[in-house]
């Protein structure tokens, strides 16, 4: 007669909490690793991302013309609109930047008359002299005008990286040629994953699409409530308000600067004020409130995770980060969560209120095992 009354199951049990701790230490584990190893290759990840989304973005219109022309001319076509579109962003950012830059050195006795103001003005609230010191040097014109003329040196540094791209988007579109067919030798053994990289390349047009509407209609309306201030160079400031617009959420932030410290040179306190209070009532509504949500219902991603995406991938890639943090995500959701149907009930928690379509009807999850599942 055996002494031991526990069941053989016992110990199994008894281990289980132990090995979910494992498996718990050692995912987080892998993941840091894997967020050191992205930071560290954004240099090279961000270009190729970037120059994948331009060409996911021109493969419908290729396609078009490839029906029409023969298929060496459609894509060469593909790739001089590319070419065209990366040049343009371009030449508008640094035109944005030089006129900055060469507005504020007409303002040079202006701003010091406007920080003895500012000055005077905390002097009389109670601000200590120290205080009020430090203030007045941070107002520095000149230290302002170092710093736009660096990050206008900066831009012409980023031609290499330009260049590279280019490249990228040629060979990509070149190989584009013979990808449906690729793909549709994939799909007979990974369905799931074509799948779900057919839904991030629809969610990045629907994105960009979303994304360049919005831009227009920011742009315009700055445009001329800037005209109707009389700040100088509206239309300068109504395109930088366009590309800002497509990093999500706070891009409107970036745009505001020039024409707010522009309106207070130019005129007074007052006029800055007004400027910072129309961007607030056009940019935070449009940009920051209904931007996010229909882009969260065009592409299937919460307004949260929208922003949360825009933190964590500005942080990782940087400037390319912050432009193309939507598209990384989608990519990301689609490689880990939509090819796996055992993973396809985080969806609705990614999507929140987005349309049923884009969740999926959950008939595939039927299928699956449920203690796989698990």
């Amino acid at each position: 007669m055996s002494l031991r009354s526990e069941s053989p199951e016992e110990p199994a049990t008894s281990w289980q909490p132990q090995v979910r701790v494992l498996a718990v230490l050692l995912g987080s584990a892998a993941v840091v690793i894997l967020v050191a190893g992205l930071q560290a290759a954004s240099g090279i990840l961000g270009p190729l991302f970037l120059a994948m989304v331009l060409t996911i973005v021109v493969h419908p219109a290729r396609n078009w013309l490839a029906q029409r022309l023969r298929a060496g001319v459609a894509t060469a076509l593909s790739i001089i609109a590319v070419v065209a579109g990366i040049i343009g962003l371009g030449v508008c950012v640094v035109l944005a930047v030089a006129r900055f830059a060469t507005l504020l050195s007409t303002y040079s006795g202006v701003a010091k008359e406007r920080v003895q103001d500012l000055t005077d003005w905390l002097t009389r609230v109670g601000i200590g002299t120290d205080e009020v010191l430090k203030i007045v040097e941070s107002f520095d014109l000149s230290n302002l005008l170092s710093v736009v003329s660096g990050a206008l040196n900066g831009m012409f540094g980023v031609l290499s990286t330009v260049v590279f791209i280019l490249a990228l988007c040629l060979f990509m579109a070149i190989d584009a040629t013979a990808l449906p067919r690729q793909l549709a030798s994939v799909s007979r053994r990974r369905p799931g994953l074509v799948d779900a990289l057919s839904s991030f390349s629809v969610g990045t047009r629907r994105y960009l699409l979303v994304s360049t509407v919005f831009g227009l209609i920011v742009a315009a309306l700055d445009t001329l409530a800037l005209y109707l201030l009389g700040v100088p160079a509206p239309l300068v400031w109504g395109l930088l308000a366009f590309l800002t617009n497509y990093i999500p959420n706070i891009g409107f932030v970036i745009g505001l600067i020039p024409p707010a410290i522009l309106a207070l040179l130019d005129d007074d306190l007052a006029l800055m004020l007004a400027v910072i209070a129309v961007y607030c009532l056009l940019n935070v509504v449009i940009q920051s409130v209904i931007q996010p949500k229909v882009v969260g219902e065009a592409v299937g991603l919460s307004v949260t995770l929208t922003f949360l995406s825009l933190i964590f991938w500005s942080w990782i890639m940087g400037p390319i980060g912050a432009v193309m943090a939507v598209p990384f995500t989608l990519f990301v959701r689609a490689v880990f969560v939509e090819a796996d149907p055992t993973k396809r009930w985080l969806m609705p928690l990614i999507a929140g209120s987005a349309p049923a379509e884009l969740l999926g009807d959950g008939d595939d999850l039927d299928d699956v095992d449920p203690q796989r599942a698990e």
